[in-house]
């Protein structure tokens, strides 16, 4: 059933975008047959839309965590975001938020193409994206969308471009750090979502906009993997190869390290997907005293329902926090309190928990090492936070200078002591256990 739709589809993608509008009704009935509608939860908030019955066919292959607003405002122009993919599959689907926004977000057109990564052009026509059988869509402010199902053959490690045409004026949600360059069109230059070249995306931005999450079509995978904590799960060090030497776009964080490995190590019947939730800063414990303030309310119990449990097929979470936390002022117990409230909340959603010891940072003090004591023997304790997650990544140990346990080895420190490089997130990558996470995998 689902191929014979999916054919459908793809003639109608060949329609030219002039002639959109007309065809609307046409694609409604392949749109409402794939799409799954915006996540809803149970009575508890908590049950991810991806984990119903029937719907085990869509996993979320790649995400960004929307925390803020844009320095600059849209204003009648197309944007388009690359998003790179862990797993591929036969059609995509994509979320845009509004989170952050004060006013409603008009999207007049919108499409996804494959590209290089390398520049805003795409290869081969971009395909047009429905929202409930139309082309345009408005996302109220505090608000998101997930569009309908698109034919698209993707791959593991591909890019997609994903291009929107945004009328009116308005001040875009971002997650600031994509550690590659994304575009624009100059304001007022309208719709150039269908342009095959770059010509018209004269410019660029190192953050990605509106764009939070791609779903992909894949029945053959078993699940998704979210990366979840703070700067070095959002990728802060993943540029760095070196004194004065900076990588942009080559996706080489520890959680893309990851994807790899599972694409090209595990068997064919224990692919899953992983995407990435990280936002620089952010602790897991809310209301440390000495937070920032533009980070409050972004803590890890705040935005587990936006950006873990609202993705699709999720089957596992890498769980990287702490760091921030001693620093911020919270102590162990606040942070063991997070931690059992947010592997709760998982486990009630069917989802196992793979946690971190708190990693090395050398401006901790006495303070902050008793603390961090008490977080890691809580972690450690029967390899299962005492039944509290289902698995230890030994990341403080892979990261510790053997001479200086509170400082990061120097081959894997970007600098500041804090951040792995890009030596450092392989070697984080090549730690993790495959066999542990892929005893996550529905069966």
């Amino acid at each position: 059933m689902i191929s014979s739709l999916l054919a459908g589809a793809r003639r109608g993608v060949q329609v030219p975008l002039a002639r959109r509008l007309s065809i609307a009704v046409a694609t409604t009935s392949i749109a409402a047959a794939l799409v799954v509608s915006v996540p809803t939860t149970d009575a508890a908030g908590d049950t991810p839309a991806g984990q119903r019955p029937g719907a085990r066919a869509w996993f979320t292959s790649w995400a960004g965590s929307q925390h803020d607003l844009a320095p600059t405002p849209l204003r009648d122009q197309s944007v388009r975001m690359i998003s790179h993919l862990s797993q591929g599959g036969d059609a995509l689907r994509v979320r845009i938020q509004n989170t952050f926004g004060t006013t409603p977000l008009t999207v007049d057109a919108a499409t996804v193409a494959l590209t290089d990564g390398e520049s805003a052009a795409v290869q081969g026509r971009p395909r047009p994206v429905t929202f409930a059988g139309r082309h345009e869509a408005v996302v109220p402010a505090g608000g998101e969308l997930w569009s309908d199902a698109t034919t698209l053959t993707t791959r593991a490690q591909g890019d997609v471009a994903v291009s929107l045409s945004v009328s009116g004026t308005i001040v875009p949600g971002r997650h600031q750090a994509a550690f590659r360059t994304n575009y624009l069109t100059a304001p007022g230059t309208g719709d150039h979502t269908g342009d095959t070249s770059a010509t018209a995306y004269t410019e660029t931005t190192q953050s990605t906009y509106l764009v939070t999450a791609v779903d992909v079509h894949n029945p053959r995978l078993k699940g998704s993997l979210v990366a979840y904590g703070s700067s070095v799960v959002d990728g802060v060090g993943s540029t760095d190869c070196g004194p004065g030497c900076t990588q942009l776009g080559t996706n080489r964080r520890w959680t893309d390290g990851l994807a790899r490995r599972i694409a090209t190590e595990l068997p064919p019947t224990r692919q899953l997907a992983v995407a990435n939730a990280g936002v620089n800063g952010t602790t897991s414990a809310a209301d440390c005293p000495k937070l920032a303030d533009h980070l409050r309310g972004l803590d890890a119990r705040a935005r587990l329902q936006r950006d873990v449990l609202a993705l699709h097929g999720v089957t596992g979470v890498l769980y990287y926090y702490g760091t921030n936390d001693l620093p911020a002022g919270c102590d162990a117990q606040q942070v063991l309190a997070s931690y059992r409230d947010v592997f709760g909340r998982l486990h009630a959603a069917g989802i196992k928990v793979y946690v971190t010891p708190v990693t090395p940072r050398p401006s901790y003090t006495d303070e902050h090492n008793r603390s961090r004591y008490t977080i890691n023997s809580f972690v450690s304790r029967r390899n299962d936070c005492s039944g509290a997650c289902d698995g230890i990544m030994g990341f403080d140990q892979v990261l510790k200078d053997p001479l200086k346990p509170n400082a990061i080895n120097p081959p894997y420190d970007t600098g500041d002591g804090v951040h792995a490089n890009i030596a450092g997130q392989q070697g984080l990558a090549d730690t993790l256990s495959l066999p542990m996470l892929a005893s996550s995998a529905h069966r």
